[in-house]
């Protein structure tokens, strides 16, 4: 085996020019043997975990980094000797640096380009997830904490030792961007305590958010005599009741969509109480429809074709906001998303072309779409694209909310809880199945009247079915 027989297979950009994704299991080991487009591993990033296959075949020499970690795209991940040479993982000291790769695999040695895209340097060092740092000293902290314990401020005392050494005289202040300044002062942290790990000595934001958390375990300990038996803290008191949980993944990129959106779009949402008693038995009936075999039929089906159906009556609800260009952008397609609860977070897949789908094909679609999330398989480009969502929060008995919506759509429905309640119905009250919709919508884009109409219509069509022909 030679240096030059060992090809260097980098993380590609598999969602769109995402920046990192992290490492999330192996599928080999150093001494296997693999083949071109054989998965090796899967990685998670900010919309999807996605398996990734090797463009050639070979033996692994070496893993560059363990399960958990996040890499930026471009960064070498594993490296396979092509040769046919020793399969023995090369000892650390002769091993590449992580963000130092060798040449890309060309034609002649691998038989074709690699299928990936996004191959490409990256400017960035790679992170590992955040993990606890030496203790830092947060005195404001520290001293509310055991004001409420104690029930009086602590006496003055020595500052415990400082997490970095403190700068040498004459030196310039700590490396960080604005953008972590501004979070180290609203998070109290003094940057000159941060110990840095991103390039060239500068303070990242998980660096702050590592002080903060190793901070907190110290300041959450009284340094003073104990108080009086009448004013301890009581002995079910236990500082350990905890978990930090890393924001990162689909997490991180759902948390930081729907602020953007909360904050850009100016949210209406509006509610309508409606008698579905008809929709339910028609359920029940395509149940038992031959056309429908093999299909899951539940009243969400209903629900889609009747949004579907209000779209098309009210067409101008279905648009976008372009701020660049300052214009209104409305489709002649509907892309309709469906917010699904995974174990990595909230998702939203949708069902492209939806609108042109007869309800047994939109039938398989929604069952597909359901089970592919359910599976965590669900592909970054199935995310993209969406005009307009449903969200079901009835599954949890939840009777209706105010969603927020999606980054790029104009309206989100709401559905709650379907349940039986009393209800004038020809003129006597009777138990009839009844839920309430919600729908949000932007209001630079939808007034009242448009979502109005949008949400009464949805409201008629499940109290009246039949309206799925006669409004068609």
């Amino acid at each position: 085996m030679t240096e030059a027989s060992v090809r260097e297979f980098k993380m590609p950009d598999v969602g769109e020019g995402l920046t990192e994704a992290e490492i999330l299991k192996w599928y080999v080991q150093p001494g296997d043997t693999v083949t071109d487009g054989q998965v090796v591993c899967e990685v998670e990033t900010a919309k999807a975990a996605v398996e990734l296959p090797i463009p050639y075949d070979g033996v692994v020499r070496d893993l560059h980094f363990p399960e958990g970690t996040t890499v930026d795209v471009g960064t070498a991940i594993i490296a396979v000797d092509v040769g046919g040479g020793s399969a023995a993982p090369a000892p650390a000291a002769e091993r590449p640096a992580a963000a130092e790769s060798a040449e890309e695999p060309k034609a002649a040695g691998s038989g074709r380009q690699p299928v990936l895209v996004g191959y490409g340097v990256a400017t960035s060092s790679t992170r590992r997830r955040p993990r606890k740092g030496p203790e830092v000293p947060v005195q404001q902290a520290s001293t509310a904490i055991q004001t409420e314990l104690n029930g009086h401020a602590p006496a003055a005392q020595a500052a415990p030792p400082a997490a970095a050494p403190a700068a040498p005289a004459g030196t310039e202040r700590p490396l960080a961007k604005p953008p972590v300044r501004k979070l180290a002062k609203d998070l109290g942290v003094d940057l000159t305590t941060v110990v840095p790990t991103g390039p060239d000595g500068i303070i990242t934001r998980e660096d702050v958010h590592a002080a903060v958390a190793a901070a907190v375990p110290a300041a959450a300990e009284p340094q003073v005599a104990p108080a009086p038996a009448a004013v301890q803290a009581p002995a079910s008191y236990d500082t350990t009741r905890e978990t930090r949980i890393p924001v990162k993944g689909v997490r991180k990129a759902t948390a930081a969509a729907m602020v953007g959106s909360a904050f850009t779009a100016p949210h209406v949402t509006e509610f309508v109480t409606v008698d579905v008693t008809r929709t339910m038995k028609l359920v029940e009936e395509l149940k038992a429809d031959k056309e429908f075999t093999g299909l899951r039929v539940n009243p969400l089906l209903l629900i889609a074709k009747a949004l579907l159906v209000a779209i098309r009556r009210n067409p101008d609800v279905n648009a976008s906001w372009d701020e660049a260009a300052q214009e209104i952008v409305v489709k002649h397609y509907v892309n309709l998303g469906i917010a699904a609860a995974t174990p990595r977070g909230l998702i939203v897949p949708n069902i492209k072309d939806a609108h042109a789908k007869t309800l047994p094909q939109l039938a398989e679609s929604l069952g597909e779409l359901v089970a592919t999330a359910r599976d965590g398989k669900t592909s970054p480009a199935a995310m993209q694209g969406g005009t307009v969502t449903i969200t079901n929060v009835g599954v949890f008995g939840v009777d209706t909310g105010t969603p927020i919506l999606n980054p790029g759509e104009s309206a989100i429905l709401a559905v709650g809880a379907i349940k039986p309640q009393p209800w004038v119905h020809k003129g006597k009250v009777k138990p009839r199945q009844v839920t309430t919709l919600a729908l949000s919508f932007d209001h630079r884009l939808v007034d009242g009247e448009l979502g109005s109409k949008v949400l009464a219509d949805v409201a008629a069509i499940l109290e009246q079915p039949k309206r799925l022909i006669t409004w068609a």
